[in-house]
């Protein structure tokens, strides 16, 4: 690709990821903020295809768009014509991030496709998380390994939450997850290892979540997420997106990709309900889920009905 000096500083200069591919998918381009967005510098990437365990779209299901009518480049090469939608990227330290895709066709000579480019805008609310992290940190309520809220944290939230319930009448869920056979990956790779895939569950269920809703790490490997303004279907819903985008996440360890998946409870509050009681029977439906198979998501009708 023919490269010019004001495009490169133009590029440079803007917030959104730029990358460029040839007709083959064999990327092109990349810009500084795809660097920052996905963690891959532009000398890892240049000549491979975004499909080479690279970005590795999904969407919120956790289905993988690569090579299917859903990605980006498929749609753009099948119609000829600009293709947007929203997905999940792969950082590079194996986190999902939520992104919002436009993607256009670069004609050649006869007019047909001879490459595309596409711009990603990240959805993850950075500014608003950093002003979250400072003001954790200010209040002794931040998680220092995995920069979300500690458990007096989740706590205070589910306190004020019940609050607005009892007294508004607004309703909220909670979503308490615990990562399947975390042990395992303690005693096969170590410690390190172990922390960097609860730094990369926590960064997902984060990106999962609206900017007003919490993550918090409740203890270990189990994190409890505050999801408002949702009926009991919607709730089931937001789990099962959660539990599909980490199981669709990776740790690579020494050349290895490691992948986890977590069991989810899920319940609305009830009136009345307190913190304990709440909590009592999110982790309920949790085990529910563990004794189900793992990697699953349990609510009150599931729980009903077994």
């Amino acid at each position: 690709m023919v490269r010019h000096p004001v495009l490169d500083a133009l590029l440079s200069s803007v917030s959104d990821g730029v990358y460029c591919t040839d007709e083959s998918g064999r990327i092109t381009l990349w810009n500084r903020a795809a660097e920052a967005i996905s963690g891959y510098p532009a000398a890892e990437v240049l000549g491979r295809r975004c499909c080479d365990s690279i970005l590795v779209h999904v969407n919120e299901s956790g289905d993988r768009l690569c090579h299917s009518i859903g990605c980006p480049m498929q749609r753009v090469f099948a119609s000829e014509t600009a293709a947007e939608m929203e997905a999940f990227l792969l950082h590079k330290t194996g986190h999902r991030v939520p992104v919002r895709i436009r993607a256009h066709p670069l004609p050649g000579p006869d007019g047909r496709p001879q490459g595309m480019v596409e711009v990603f805008t990240d959805l993850s609310h950075h500014q608003s998380a950093r002003e979250r992290i400072e003001e954790l940190q200010r209040l002794a309520l931040l998680d220092p390994l995995t920069q979300v809220g500690n458990r007096r944290f989740g706590e205070i939230h589910l306190e004020a939450r019940l609050r607005e319930l009892n007294r508004f009448g607004w309703t909220f869920g909670v979503l308490f997850a615990d990562i399947d056979h975390f042990k395992r990956v303690n005693d096969r790779h170590g410690h390190d290892t172990g922390d960097k895939i609860l730094q990369m569950v926590a960064r997902t269920l984060t990106h999962a979540l609206r900017t007003n809703e919490s993550v918090s790490r409740w203890g270990g490997e189990e994190f409890l997420a505050i999801v408002i303004n949702v009926s009991e279907e919607q709730l089931r819903g937001v789990a099962e997106k959660v539990r599909a985008l980490v199981q669709q996440s990776a740790h690579l360890h020494r050349g290895e990709p490691i992948r986890v998946t977590v069991s989810v409870g899920a319940t609305l509050a009830d009136p009345g309900d307190t913190v304990e009681t709440l909590m009592r029977r999110a982790d309920r439906f949790m085990y529910r889920s563990k004794e189900s198979g793992r990697n699953r998501v349990t609510t009150a009708l599931q729980a009903a009905t077994k």
